[in-house]
């Protein structure tokens, strides 16, 4: 590619391609060679693959999505604990109604359902306005998304599922505690 000097800015903007089978180092001392050759006057250049001026290029976009990456899976980290420890608390404070149900004959699976369904119910009103809130505020990171619309309904309905199975085995534990309770000594401690 020929690129005039005045279009050139300065000795760092100006570049040679070369695409070659050999290796770098092979083929470095050959193109300075022939560089030395057509300009004499040349200052000292740096032989490195293209690879690293590209990584080089977009290294800020890549640390600032893995950086991103990391904070949405802490996010979904604290999210989990966060339903795991309310469902836990709210079963601990339920042990004796548990406890009843289960003297009366509801069986282990009914009362897992029973809990289960309660998270779901905290979890899908808590997506629905995550969601919502999402919706608006997504056109404020529109410039940093590459192929994709802010809004993307894919991507949205793969949250809601991702947020909901993740609800879902953070009441699964406390579900199968509740369900492992034994009614007489339930019906004792109070």
């Amino acid at each position: 590619m020929y690129l005039p000097s005045t279009k050139q800015f300065g000795p760092e903007g100006s570049y040679l391609v070369v695409r070659s089978k050999l290796p770098p180092p092979a083929l470095a001392t050959t193109v300075m060679g022939m560089l030395r050759e057509i300009n004499p006057g040349q200052s000292a250049a740096e032989f490195k693959p293209i690879q690293m001026l590209v990584d080089r290029a977009t290294s800020p976009r890549r640390f600032f999505v893995m950086l991103v990456g990391a904070f949405a899976g802490l996010g979904l980290l604290l999210a989990a604990l966060g339903i795991y420890g309310v469902i836990s608390y709210s079963v601990t404070q339920r042990t004796q109604e548990i406890g009843v149900r289960m003297a009366l004959g509801a069986t282990t699976s009914q009362v897992q359902l029973s809990v289960i369904s309660k998270t779901l119910r905290l979890a899908l009103i808590g997506i629905i306005v995550g969601a919502i809130a999402s919706f608006f505020l997504s056109r404020a990171i529109a410039a940093l998304l590459f192929n994709t619309a802010p809004t993307d309904p894919v991507t949205f309905a793969a949250m809601v599922l991702i947020l909901g199975l993740v609800a879902l085995l953070a009441g699964y534990i406390p579900a199968r505690r509740a369900s492992c309770i034994n009614p007489i000594q339930a019906l004792r401690n109070n």
